[in-house]
């Protein structure tokens, strides 16, 4: 069932890098492996209801930056869209 889930999680977040749009103001972008690897476990938590596409995870994740991680804060703080 873990699997599963984790497997529905990763689906989520490359169909939001596959529909990102290229950098704007409201800071959409591509999610890139090791921004989705050091994110995963607080897009589960904070972001699983956001629907992908358009920079909404990005503008997610960064919306809980004080509730995030150390890992996944630092890979948004370096995070180069």
């Amino acid at each position: 069932m873990r699997h599963v889930m984790l497997a529905s999680v990763l689906a989520l977040l490359a169909t939001s890098a596959a529909n990102a749009q290229a950098p704007d103001a409201a800071g959409a972008g591509e999610i890139t492996p090791a921004l989705r690897k050091a994110c995963e476990g607080d897009y589960q938590r904070f972001c699983a209801g956001v629907q992908p596409g358009g920079g909404r995870i990005l503008q997610c994740l960064k919306t809980h930056g004080s509730n995030l991680s150390e890992t996944c804060r630092t890979a948004l703080t370096e995070h180069r869209p």
